[in-house]
């Protein structure tokens, strides 16, 4: 006798959008991803680096825009990927509308927490590579480890310390310095 398939439900968008207010969620074809509220410590990292890339920008009168969560992120036109990630860098302002970001960020920074790991180390790392997110950063409070992935020239991951200034690859001269992210 055939053994029954356990069945999951579909969910789509509009489910992600009828969530009680101040749940945060995300949508991966068709299963929804809940986050748990962030800890003091991971809000000052998000801080520390929105506040860095937000004065670089403005400083230079760039182009880009920088977002902290919760924003929104529809990775592929399908809506079967919405994503909210720790910080997005947008450069295309052609992507971006009332809801958010639609299509991949040129620079995307997700702050590890300890229920999030294999969503951020695996998962995201393959769909922001897939949508052609041109940097990805991984930042491990745990670890203390900052890995970052520059996949618009397909180099291998670097791995650093929060002892280590950083060079942002989309940008020719900007570095974060992680010795001044005070915890």
């Amino acid at each position: 006798m055939p053994h029954a398939l356990a069945q999951t439900e579909f969910h789509t968008i509009d489910d992600i959008y009828n969530l009680p207010e101040g749940s945060r969620a995300e949508l991966i074809d068709g299963q929804i991803y809940y986050m748990a509220p962030p800890t003091r410590k991971h809000q000052e990292i998000l801080s520390f680096l929105h506040a860095a890339i937000y004065n670089y920008i403005t400083q230079n009168k760039g182009d880009c825009k920088v977002y902290p969560a919760p924003f929104a992120v529809f990775l592929f036109a399908d809506d079967s990927k919405y994503l909210e990630p720790d910080i997005s860098v947008i450069c295309d302002k052609d992507k971006l509308d009332e809801h958010g970001c639609k299509g991949a960020p040129d620079w995307i920074i997700e702050i590890v927490s300890p229920g999030s790991r294999p969503m951020d180390y695996y998962i995201k790392l393959s769909l922001y590579r897939s949508a052609g997110v041109r940097e990805y950063w991984i930042v491990d409070p745990m670890k203390q480890t900052i890995l970052v992935y520059d996949m618009e020239h397909d180099s291998a991951p670097s791995i650093y310390a929060f002892t280590d200034t950083i060079k942002v690859n989309i940008y020719t001269d900007l570095w974060i310095d992680f010795r001044k992210l005070k915890l």
